[in-house]
C-alpha cells in the first residue's frame, strides 16, 4: 500500500482508491486512518485529502493558492482513481462530500458508506439506488466489496 497526500503528486495505479467524505476537523472522526490500516498489507495507492498541514484561516477563495491548490488537487484524484471511497460522518453536514457524490454519482467507481444519523441520509441513500452506486453499513464492509 502507498498512501499519497494532499499536496504531493498524485500518482493513479490500476488499483487506486481516492478517501472522499466527511473531514470538518474536529468533527469527523480520523476514519481515512482506519482505512489506511486495513488496507496495510494490500497493493493499493490511497489518495488521502486529509491534509497535515492544513490551515483553517485559509481563505476558501479561488484567489487563495493553497485553498485553490487543495481543491484541485482533489478534483484530479477523484477524476482518475479506480475508486472513490464516500464516508459520511453522522457527526458532519459534510456539503462538500454531498457535491462530490453528486458529480461522481455517474461514473460507477464510488462506494457509499452513510450510517444512521447522517443529516441527509435519505438524499444519499435515493442517489445510490437510483444511480447503481454500491454501499456498505461500515468501512470495513466497503473494503471488503474492493475487488
Amino acid at each position: 500500500m502507498e498512501v499519497i497526500k494532499a499536496p504531493n503528486k498524485i500518482k493513479i495505479a490500476p488499483r487506486s482508491i481516492f478517501l472522499a467524505g466527511s473531514i470538518e476537523m474536529g468533527k469527523a472522526e480520523n476514519w481515512q486512518q482506519k482505512v489506511e490500516r486495513l488496507l496495510a498489507d494490500t497493493d493499493w495507492v490511497i489518495l488521502n485529502p486529509r491534509r497535515d498541514d492544513w490551515d483553517s484561516s485559509w481563505e476558501q477563495t479561488i484567489e487563495n493558492k493553497q485553498f485553490r491548490e487543495q481543491v484541485e488537487w482533489e478534483l484530479e484524484g477523484l477524476e482518475n482513481v479506480t475508486y472513490i471511497l464516500l464516508y459520511f460522518d453522522p457527526t458532519t453536514k459534510s456539503p462538500i462530500s454531498l457535491l462530490e457524490l453528486g458529480l461522481f454519482a455517474h461514473t460507477k467507481r464510488l462506494i457509499v458508506i452513510c450510517p444512521d444519523g447522517f443529516w441527509r441520509k435519505g438524499n444519499v441513500d435515493i442517489v445510490s439506488q437510483r444511480y447503481g452506486i454500491k454501499t456498505a453499513k461500515t468501512i470495513e464492509k466497503a473494503i471488503l466489496s474492493l475487488p
